[in-house]
């Protein structure tokens, strides 16, 4: 995963310990520091993934999002509030998605001012082969066996309940 050889300490260890020294506690300032490392090491394993198919990560969560859904479409709020995405954001990812043909807007039914967007069999085609890349790499989460990984979903899921991401 590494793109250079690997230091000869834990340089969050190291801040660690000078943070003790001279600032105070740093269980907190640890903590977080790696997280904030983690997510840079999960980004990079899978962008290298999804780069063979043309998506970034945003990209392919919009698209398993679609192809989650009964009828393989959705209206663009719905995909914003399951994302967590701002509707810019929403209309950016759709926008480019739309230009590969991997979805296409349709009118709502049944409301005017809704646009639909619905999954192309060319955009399940795609997802179904980009999650074949994401998953052969675990996602870039190794080092955790299978209750490692349900420790840490639950430990980050505390954390995302009580800065109120969902109930």
């Amino acid at each position: 995963m590494a793109a250079r050889d690997p230091l000869p300490f834990d340089p969050i260890d190291r801040a660690a310990e000078l943070w003790a020294e001279r600032i105070g506690p740093s269980d907190t300032m640890a903590a977080v520091t790696s997280v904030m490392r983690v997510q840079q090491i999960l980004l990079s394993a899978v962008d290298a993934a999804l780069k063979p198919h043309n998506l970034t990560f945003a990209r392919y969560e919009a698209l398993v999002l679609l192809s989650f859904s009964r009828a393989k479409k959705l209206p663009m709020r719905v995909m914003g509030e399951r994302l967590q995405l701002h509707p810019t954001s929403v209309t950016n990812i759709v926008d480019r998605l739309q230009a590969d043909g991997l979805v296409r807007r349709t009118p709502h039914p049944t409301d005017r001012r809704a646009t639909l967007v619905e999954i192309t069999p060319d955009g399940l085609e795609r997802v179904e082969q980009a999650t074949k890349s994401v998953t052969a790499v675990d996602f870039g989460l190794v080092g955790l066996d299978a209750q490692g990984k349900a420790l840490l979903f639950d430990l980050l899921g505390r954390i995302r309940a009580a800065s109120g991401d969902f109930r």
